[in-house]
């Protein structure tokens, strides 16, 4: 895999029907959508959006843009690619660079829940490039695809949505080979006049855009995958389900507590024993489903199950650290829904260690179903098992109300923090599991339970 440059200014021109105002043999490092996270050499692309783009363009230029794509010329004295959409033009640039070093093969993943992890399992499964973080929207991904490397044996793309249409454009900027769905939930399921049925129209998208005859995944116990599968605009792509009654699927799986999970792959070939670091019986289905993808798209299958065991925890999803008197604080802190705040606390319960409990902030855009979903997942929690909760948010008081006794509410973080009953008052020793939606950004009670409670300082801190 050689270096991941960007083309020059005027090398891409052409690919934008931009016209080049300055130095066109400019080359920039990446492209920057934020003047906030912009690094010198990066490419400033003003986008119309809540705030206008271009009022950052000076800002950028301070900060070390070495060009800008704007939709008219601005008086700086830096390099521009004038184009008549800054969107679009983000959009074509990700597009084009596709189809100049297209692998053999290009993945798509979605899902409600677990896309991410899917995403850099099978990444791992298949030595594939793949799209940083959760550039997974029609600017994050166009953006990350523009520095595509050459000579990868194969891309894996994460596609994500909030309304319909979005994977529809995700795929005509990447057309897909093969593609992959861990499930249809109910995130978003306010943008939806359709409920679930509309969730799954949405999601299946990523299928009609796979290529005819491509093949993609899904668990085999999903009725909305299934569902999916027997439309008349998915048919061209062969559907393969994994789980309990398929070729495809797993076994044996069986919690190591801090170290991951082992299981059976099943393939149609055999089995193959697979060792993750990831933790969870929802990190084995993610794990099933990748693999299953990568033998079906013809990776070996030994370097399947080894690419497997190599990923590694990452912070906000499921990081683990090691707390002084033999507790846990597990990180799951990047975003929440009802499943996976279910999965996380199961997993929870599989680690060694005290008193079992949960810091969470509320989720997001649930619409009418929002109180039903929360004291559900309250009821839930407190099923599994664990025994204190402490919740911030708006449907803090319906989750806890769910939970029952225990369960202490909050409007907001700063409440959660400095009520002598809040934070401060979860026990040594515990089995911590934090996790929310990301407006709430719950990796606050990361930091302050690891500056207060501490962490082990051997090598065992974090593991992953």
């Amino acid at each position: 895999m050689t270096s991941p440059a960007l083309w020059s200014l005027a090398q891409v021109a052409s690919h934008l029907n931009a016209r080049v105002v300055g130095d066109s043999s400019v080359v920039p490092s990446a492209l920057s959508l934020d003047t906030r996270t912009l690094q010198p050499g990066n490419c400033f692309v003003a986008l119309r959006a809540e705030r206008d783009g271009h009022e950052f363009a000076s800002q950028a230029l301070s900060k070390g843009a070495a060009a800008l794509v704007v939709d008219h010329e601005l008086d700086l004295a830096v390099p521009q690619l004038v184009v008549e959409d800054t969107t679009r033009a983000l959009q074509d640039w990700g597009q084009a660079r596709l189809a100049a070093f297209r692998p053999p093969v290009v993945f798509g993943v979605t899902g409600s829940v677990g896309k991410t992890s899917t995403k850099e399992l099978l990444a791992g499964a298949t030595g594939a490039w793949k799209t940083p973080g959760n550039r997974n929207n029609t600017l994050g991904m166009p953006e990350a695809l523009a520095s595509l490397p050459e000579g990868t044996p194969a891309v894996v793309l994460e596609m994500g949505m909030s309304f319909p249409g979005e994977i529809r454009r995700l795929t005509e900027i990447a057309p897909l080979d093969f593609s992959l769905i861990t499930n249809v939930g109910s995130a978003h399921i306010e943008n939806f006049v359709e409920g679930q049925r509309g969730i799954a129209q949405a999601k299946g998208e990523i299928v009609a855009g796979t290529r005819p005859g491509g093949t993609w995944v899904h668990l085999a116990s999903d009725d909305w995958a299934r569902w999916i599968s027997l439309q008349p605009w998915a048919r061209h792509a062969k559907a393969v389900a994994v789980g309990e009654g398929s070729a495809w699927g797993w076994s044996d799986a069986r919690s190591l507590g801090p170290l991951g999970e082992r299981f059976t792959l099943l393939t149609p070939q055999g089995p193959l024993e697979v060792l993750l670091k990831l933790r969870g019986a929802h990190q084995v289905r993610n794990a099933a489903l990748a693999g299953s993808l990568a033998i079906l798209a013809g990776f070996d299958p030994g370097q399947v199950v080894e690419g497997l065991g190599r990923v590694q925890p990452e912070e906000g999803r499921g990081r683990l650290h090691e707390l002084p008197g033999g507790g846990w604080l597990m990180d799951e802190s990047y975003n929440a829904s009802q499943a996976s705040i279910l999965a996380c606390g199961a997993s929870l319960l599989e680690l060694p260690g005290g008193e079992p409990v949960a810091v969470l902030g509320c989720m997001r855009e649930l619409g009418a179903e929002s109180e039903r979903l929360h004291r559900e997942t309250g009821e839930g929690l407190a099923r599994l098992g664990l025994q204190r909760l402490w919740v911030y948010g708006d449907q803090a008081g319906v989750m806890a109300a769910g939970f029952g006794a225990g369960a202490r509410a909050y409007p907001d973080f700063e409440a959660l923090r400095d009520d002598t009953g809040g934070l401060g008052s979860v026990p040594p020793g515990a089995r911590v599991l934090v996790k929310g939606s990301r407006y709430w950004r719950s990796e606050r009670a990361v930091s302050w339970l690891l500056a207060r409670l501490g962490t082990r300082t051997n090598e065992t801190t974090i593991l992953g």
